[in-house]
């Protein structure tokens, strides 16, 4: 067996009770621990692989918020936000702690946000080994220092394991992750997808900085120029995020989360990354595959008796992942801050392939599309779906955001108009038409387009003489672009087809009207006014 670390702590505070307790083991030993209990397996590059069992992804239906006297009148109740009884929780908590004692866990003590002065100390309780290696991974990491008088505030428990009882838990069905603040507790029971961890915290956080702190939380990726220049990148899983804010030429903040703050700095809240690995390859995103040796988790990947990985085969899910701490990533920003935001890019995958390959947008319309949080799902990626449709995440992360979405939108606004920021609409997805007919924007003109707005090569002013304006969404697209046929800048042309196209596109401008009218008695008129413009 592995020698295991001797540093043990009691957990009876949280009320469990006889636990054989092993504290903040090394990823190396957790690996090990993994492999030896028959719940993982080693690839070909070393790393760790993992099935995450019955769940593969977030379950956002089972995601609660206890509502008691600190959130009923501050959180955007709903779909997205379900309430939670204070008794229920109080009762299933136990119901967990007890299941878990007598147990071997696994305790890692770890804090978010990179800033000194936002920085949360986390306790995170795992009932299997391989889940208290991501909290590793994707939490930052203390020094052997700050852990001889580390107090947690926020505390983590885990337990896969542990399935509810709807009846009388409370819980839709038998797995659930449930946020209480009064108590500072993210409970997780009945699923072993390693995502619900971190999004619990982030979940938190959300709430916590713009409430407590008056500052912005944001689901994006980040990286910094040689300049001190940072970008911003906004986007829903599958358009990008993680892969074009990996950049050779530019040092990585952090892939998923980040805090903007009124000193006008940006910082990260983990200390790794979490990043799909469907179609992976070496050629296309060089860093992400070098990130994966010893010390990464790979997540419901197919491979060979060899331990050779098929990044293609989605036969498990299309939600393949892998986590690695930011260490593995060459080319980064140490501590994880940036400052000086000169850039915002929200990433969009269009499958009706009619949005412009880059587009400039004005602060209104920067809002409505924050707000709106743009994608669209592809046929085969979800049961029933068999042709594009649009997919809506406010602020590209709704089921994160605890506070109304115009909320997170106004902070956004006041911080462009101070900061003067430039903020671009990306399309990754289809190009020359929809998705089965077009074809995917090729990730070398997508980057040849952002880099071209981060070194001035996309004139910030807009003019007739350097941008067109669509006349069915309004924005202002760039008639060249350095690195990038002229071509390939405007989806009209590229259909070779006006009718199709523009029957296309007011289709989804009219997508974008029904989705925004839940938020139009909250939004101002400079808002309103970013849309699509009127027919």
């Amino acid at each position: 067996m592995t020698n295991l670390d001797t540093k043990t702590i009691s957990l009876d505070d949280l009320g469990i009770e006889g636990a054989t307790v092993r504290y903040q083991l090394t990823s190396d030993e957790l690996h090990d621990i993994t492999i030896e209990k028959g719940q993982g397996e080693n690839t070909s590059f070393g790393a760790l692989a993992v099935r995450t069992g019955e769940f593969t992804g977030r379950s956002p239906m089972d995601r609660f918020i206890v509502k008691d006297d600190i959130t009923k009148d501050e959180i955007w109740w709903g779909d997205i936000n379900i309430p939670f009884d204070s008794e229920k929780f109080d009762k299933l908590y136990d119901k967990v702690t007890a299941y878990l004692s007598n147990k071997e866990v696994f305790v890692r003590d770890s804090y978010a946000c990179a800033d000194e002065n936002y920085k949360l100390n986390i306790r995170v309780v795992n009932e299997y080994p391989w889940s208290n290696m991501f909290a590793y991974n994707m939490f930052l990491r203390p020094t052997e220092e700050e852990l001889k008088n580390f107090s947690p505030e926020w505390t983590v428990v885990n337990a896969p394991g542990f399935m509810a009882n709807p009846e009388v838990d409370g819980t839709r069905q038998h797995n659930f992750a449930i946020l209480n603040f009064t108590k500072k507790v993210a409970l997780i029971g009945g699923t072993g997808y390693t995502g619900e961890i971190k999004k619990g915290i982030f979940s938190a956080l959300n709430f916590i900085l713009p409430v407590f702190k008056n500052t912005l939380p944001m689901h994006c990726s980040a990286n910094v120029g040689k300049d001190g220049d940072t970008a911003i990148f906004f986007g829903l899983s599958g358009t990008g995020k993680t892969t074009l804010s990996t950049d050779p030429n530019r040092s990585l903040i952090g892939d998923d989360e980040h805090g903007w703050t009124n000193e006008n700095t940006v910082f990260n809240f983990e200390g790794g990354c979490y990043a799909k690995v469907i179609d992976l390859s070496q050629e296309k995103e060089p860093e992400i595959y070098g990130a994966i040796k010893r010390g990464a988790i790979l997540e419901n990947i197919i491979m060979d008796d060899k331990g050779n990985v098929d990044f293609a085969d989605t036969s498990i899910t299309q939600n393949t992942r892998v986590s690695y701490p930011i260490y593995h990533i060459e080319n980064i920003q140490t501590p994880s801050i940036g400052k000086n935001p000169k850039n915002i890019f929200f990433l969009t995958a269009d499958a009706f392939g009619v949005l412009p390959p880059i587009s400039k947008l004005t602060p209104g319309q920067a809002a409505y599309h924050f707000i709106s949080g743009y994608t669209a799902k592809v046929a085969g990626t979800e049961a029933g779906v068999t042709e594009p449709q649009p997919s809506f995440s406010a602020c590209f992360g709704a089921p994160f955001m605890p506070l109304h979405p115009t909320k997170y939108a106004e902070m956004l606004s006041k911080k462009m108009k101070e900061t003067g920021v430039n903020v671009w609409l990306v399309n990754t997805g289809w190009f020359a038409g929809p998705y089965g007919v077009g074809d995917r924007m090729k990730l070398k003109y997508t980057r040849a387009m952002i880099n071209a707005a981060l070194t001035g090569g996309l004139p910030e002013e807009i003019t007739h003489e350097d941008y067109h304006i669509h006349s069915v969404f309004g924005l202002a697209q760039p008639r060249q672009c350095p690195g990038v046929p002229s071509e390939l800048l405007s989806q009209r042309q590229a259909w070779n087809n006006d009718e199709g196209y523009y029957e296309t596109a007011h289709k989804l401008a009219d997508s974008f009207r029904e989705n925004f009218k839940k938020f139009e008695e909250y939004a101002n008129d400079e808002i309103l006014a970013g849309g699509p413009p009127t027919k």
